[in-house]
């Protein structure tokens, strides 16, 4: 009988042994570099178990023991994993793997708004990408702007041209509300900050003029004067004689070559034949056109042209005779280059 005990003892300490080895060995795991030598993607979808993605894992050959993991995760508590699109760094440990699925740091997707689209353009951009979950397709241009908390206001102009980085997964509606809240901040604190006296009503003339400003502006450094033209033609109660502003009320029927009867042609956006703003913005404008607008340089330049140099820039022009012979400049040049 004592024998039998004395065995007995012994197989209990040689499994207790056998145990605390293996656990230590589970801990060593947790905390050892991955057999992957290059970064791992993975897709959690949603209601997956914690089980399931080690699996995957193991499979992609991101874990050297899965058993050990799933030991040391019975022990410890499993961690509650976020869903989505994730990249593996090369390496990484079970425990610097697991982490990143409990923080949720999933793979940023990105989706670049051009400043001087239209909205129309930037719908068209979100709705064909692969990894914007769509909701408003179909909606019309009431409905969407609804939807985003916007009810009656027109779309245009309203939705800041940027870079956006987002989860895949992340909704139209989300990203929509986004762009026009960073829009709004934007054009906020640029009318806060606006030069004195200038002759716009509210922040949204100021936007409506950034959008004129925004297309006709061929170089950057040129932004501010162009926005100082129409500062002086307004305050003169000038027509502004824009042609992108004809462009955009020209919609459709647009093909690409602006002609004498489309200046005589009245829309709403016509500038030509109507005085003052348009109703509303024709683009998406930049910072820096908001910013011109709201500051602009100020001169007695009421006119300017193309220079046709190829490089964007414009000569300006005070008085009515020194810019038909900038035209006139211009007109000569463009048929030199077509020769």
């Amino acid at each position: 009988m004592r024998k039998l005990f004395w065995s007995l003892v012994v197989i209990v300490l040689v499994a207790v042994a056998a145990v605390a080895i293996y656990w230590q060995h589970a801990n060593a795991v947790m905390r050892a570099a991955g057999p992957h030598g290059q970064p791992v993607e993975l897709n959690v979808k949603s209601g997956a178990t914690v089980r399931a993605v080690l699996a995957e894992l193991e499979a992609r050959g991101a874990l050297a023991d899965r058993r050990a993991v799933e030991l040391v995760l019975r022990v410890r508590g499993s961690p509650q994993i976020k869903t989505g699109h994730y990249e593996i760094p090369a390496a990484a440990t079970p425990q610097e793997i697991l982490r990143q699925l409990e923080e949720g740091r999933v793979v940023l997707e990105a989706l670049t708004i051009v400043e001087g689209w239209t909205f129309a353009d930037m719908r068209k951009v979100v709705e064909a990408h692969p990894h914007i979950r769509i909701t408003l397709r179909g909606k019309d241009i009431a409905e969407l702007m609804t939807a985003i908390g916007h009810t009656g206001e027109h779309p245009e102009g309203r939705f800041f041209p940027d870079t956006y980085r987002f989860a895949a997964g992340t909704t139209d509606r989300e990203l929509f509300s986004l762009a026009y809240r960073k829009m709004a901040e934007t054009v906020d604190a640029a009318w806060a900050a606006r030069a004195a006296a200038l002759p716009l009503a509210n922040a949204y003339e100021a936007l409506t003029l950034a959008s004129i400003v925004e297309k006709e502006t061929g170089l950057a450094s040129e932004r501010a004067r162009i926005a100082g033209v129409f500062i002086t033609r307004l305050r003169r109660n000038m027509r502004l004689q824009t042609d992108p502003t004809v462009i955009y009320g020209l919609g459709s029927g647009y093909d690409g070559n602006i002609r004498e009867r489309d200046l005589r042609t009245d829309t709403p956006y016509n500038t030509y034949t109507r005085a003052g703003l348009p109703p509303t913005p024709i683009a998406l404008p930049s910072r820096e056109a908001i910013d011109a607008v709201t500051r602009p340089v100020e001169t007695d330049d009421i006119f300017f042209v193309a220079t046709g140099n190829g490089d964007g820039s414009h000569v300006f022009s005070s008085t009515l005779e020194a810019h038909n012979a900038a035209v006139a400049r211009y007109l000569a040049k463009l048929r030199n280059q077509r020769r």
